[in-house]
């Protein structure tokens, strides 16, 4: 049996995966306000409830916002800023009294989707959040790629590719940058670019449905970005699959569109990488917090 938690900023899930895969327990709660503590306590809570229904002793794997840094062995980037400069793996390893992995949650939804989601069977994956912000993960041979600086995979803080009047001013991202990937292909930056271009919406549901001629010069500006932006993924990945995830990963219209439009900045004669939709949805990072630990190893 194996465990994952996904720590979110306002949710916290936890689920437990037979070796099949198959879900044997599943819960969520709201993720603590309180700090860094009482989110610490709330993870062993569900983890000694979950064993005690179950029964069993599992490993446990955990999926956050943010990652460890190599050089400091503490969590670094994440939006849920309590968790920002703590041990987090060793601390939950003490409370626990066993080894604990920890992945930035695109890693987790990655690697979820290439064991048996979407991405099965691919030897190299490309995993895409596209919600609230923009993340992503690299898995190869359903194994989590990291990196010696923690960042594999985190596409959304490179600059935008050959930005046009369009795209210009170049926005501010939170990150200290301007112009980032992100800033542009985040939920929140879809409806500020519609909105600088005369639209009324403000929300990105409504842009990608509405038939409106502003609408739909919105979408062809973010398909256009999108496109160039995986593109140069492709280039330097060149996966099997790309699998999109988050609230935009929604809009149907991406899978014909972007495919259709990145062939002409990828350095091929022809582009066999797929882009698909994740099986899983919203469990994916949970289930891949729960894979950090393969099939072939026992809880210890």
């Amino acid at each position: 049996m194996r465990i994952g938690v996904d720590l979110g900023g306002t949710k916290t899930e936890i689920i437990a995966l037979a070796d099949d895969g198959k879900v044997r327990l599943r819960r969520r709660i709201a993720t603590p306000s309180g700090g860094y503590r009482d989110t610490l306590a709330a993870v062993v809570a569900l983890v000694d409830m979950a064993e005690r229904e179950l029964g069993c002793r599992a490993s446990v794997g955990v999926g956050t916002p943010g990652a460890i840094s190599p050089a400091s062995g503490l969590i670094k980037n994440a939006n849920s800023t309590c968790l920002n400069g703590q041990a987090l793996d060793r601390d939950l390893s003490a409370a626990l009294g066993r080894p604990v992995r920890i992945a930035n949650d695109a890693n987790c939804m990655a690697l979820s989707e290439a064991i048996d989601g979407a991405a099965a069977g691919a030897g190299c994956v490309f995993g895409v959040i596209i919600g609230t912000g923009v993340g992503g993960g690299v898995v190869i041979d359903t194994r989590v790629r990291i990196g010696p600086n923690a960042i594999a995979g985190e596409w959304g803080h490179n600059p935008l590719p050959l930005p046009d009047a369009d795209d210009l001013p170049l926005p501010p991202c939170y990150c200290g940058r301007r112009g980032c990937v992100e800033t542009y292909l985040c939920g929140p930056g879809l409806v500020a670019d519609h909105r600088r271009h005369g639209g009324s919406e403000d929300d990105a549901r409504l842009i990608a449905a509405a038939a409106s001629a502003g609408c739909e010069a919105s979408m062809a500006r973010y398909e256009r970005r999108l496109a160039r932006s995986l593109a140069g993924v492709i280039n330097i990945l060149d996966p099997d699959v790309v699998v999109l995830a988050g609230g935009l990963s929604n809009i149907e219209r991406l899978y014909r569109k972007v495919p259709a439009l990145w062939a002409e900045h990828v350095f091929s004669d022809r582009v066999d990488t797929r882009l698909v939709r994740s099986l899983h949805g919203d469990s994916s990072g949970v289930r891949g917090a729960a894979w950090l630990w393969g099939r072939d190893e026992p809880p210890s």
